[in-house]
């Protein structure tokens, strides 16, 4: 549930002056007021509706407060829904007690004071929901999580199949080659070729595994720095793909930071690249990464066929586990992933704050730059 999305209040009363009165007291939370005039009415709010908090007359007709309170607290679904009690007539200790033995988790007497009412009110809106955020939350963080191991897993299998097709052959050419040198019945000639060969096929053995291992974790990040290994990327994502690629860095010296931080950026312009060759149809393809303010920020736009709104809006049953995968990253650091159309293409911007003690920042940093193009 978003923060400015309204909560349900359900008052119930079998007085309409009072109803009224609650109406006029709550306005002002600008929040949904629902009224209903009896018990049974109430249930059947209830049942309709996602209900915050509940003020509930204790003397009604037919199906009292009391009573209404503790059928409310036996369904599971309503078992946790606060109920705050109003009455003007059984105010007495044990009337108050028999409120609280019934769930209640206020017992107001009339006349009621407007400010209190209110605040008492604000309190369990704003719990429920700040509830309500965190279950959703708690949703985002299962899929995802369900999600990423999924993609593990077909990582594991696309390796698993790149080292037995490409490395597993080359290997297994190279060691016939070897086994034929050693056979007695061959020329000079022949055992030098075949030599040669195997050597070739090892060479390229080598280079497949520094691939593989430049794309599982670019050593060059803990050597040489982000901004190096970016450019490495761009220009390896240029001769295969063909798409034109530019880097613009602000500070052209651009600092050194924690193994995190720079594995987080790198990861995000990695997974953001491979979804525009992959998806959008582009030609072009441009990375800025920049300082301002304190944060580190990441464009990546590019000139294809755009993106549907669902996925700029992070619907989480149209996004895919890049793009989820991408935004856990930056918000783990307490940063925020932005999507929209360019008009034409898309625009990927990601926003991470410089937190207090990063490695070799203070030294590098002298001022702000702008990041706008």
């Amino acid at each position: 549930m978003a923060g400015h999305e309204k909560v349900n209040i359900l008052m119930v009363d079998d007085q309409v002056g009072k109803l009224l009165s609650y109406e006029v007291i709550l306005g002002g939370l600008g929040e949904n007021l629902i009224k209903a005039y009896s018990g049974k009415e109430a249930l059947d709010h209830l049942l309709k509706s996602d209900i915050a908090v509940i003020l509930l007359d204790v003397s009604m007709p037919e199906l009292d407060g009391f009573d209404l309170a503790e059928m409310i607290r036996q369904h599971p679904r309503f078992h946790r829904i606060p109920i705050i009690f109003i009455s003007a007539v059984l105010l007495t200790d044990v009337d108050r007690l028999k409120g609280y033995e019934r769930g209640a988790v206020d017992y107001i007497s009339v006349p009621v004071v407007p400010e209190l009412l209110r605040a008492k009110v604000s309190v369990f809106v704003d719990l429920h929901r700040k509830t309500r955020q965190l279950e959703m939350l708690n949703l985002e963080l299962r899929r995802l999580s369900s999600s990423l191991i999924a993609a593990q897993d077909q990582e594991r299998r696309r390796i698993a199949r790149d080292l037995h097709d490409g490395l597993g052959q080359e290997l297994s050419g190279a060691k016939m080659m070897v086994d034929c040198i050693q056979m007695q019945n061959q020329s000079m000639e022949w055992k030098e070729k075949a030599a040669a060969e195997a050597s070739a096929l090892i060479d390229q053995a080598i280079q497949q595994v520094r691939s593989i291992s430049h794309l599982l974790h670019p050593p060059m990040l803990d050597e040489i720095g982000l901004q190096s290994s970016l450019r490495w990327y761009l220009d390896g994502l240029t001769k295969r793909s063909g798409l034109e690629t530019s880097l613009e860095v602000q500070p052209e010296d651009f600092p050194r930071f924690g193994s995190e931080l720079e594995t987080t950026i790198f990861r995000v312009v990695q997974e953001a690249l491979t979804n525009v060759f992959r998806h959008a149809e582009a030609r072009r393809v441009g990375l800025d990464l920049a300082i301002r303010d304190g944060q580190i920020i990441i464009k990546v736009r590019d000139d294809g066929k755009g993106i549907p709104d669902s996925v700029a809006d992070f619907d989480g049953d149209k996004i895919g586990v890049g793009i989820a995968g991408m935004r856990q990253r930056v918000k783990e650091l307490g940063g925020e992933l932005r999507l929209r159309n360019g008009n034409p293409g898309t625009l990927l911007e990601a926003v991470i704050p410089i937190k207090s003690g990063a490695p070799r920042f203070a030294e590098h940093l002298t001022a702000s730059w702008d990041v706008n193009r």
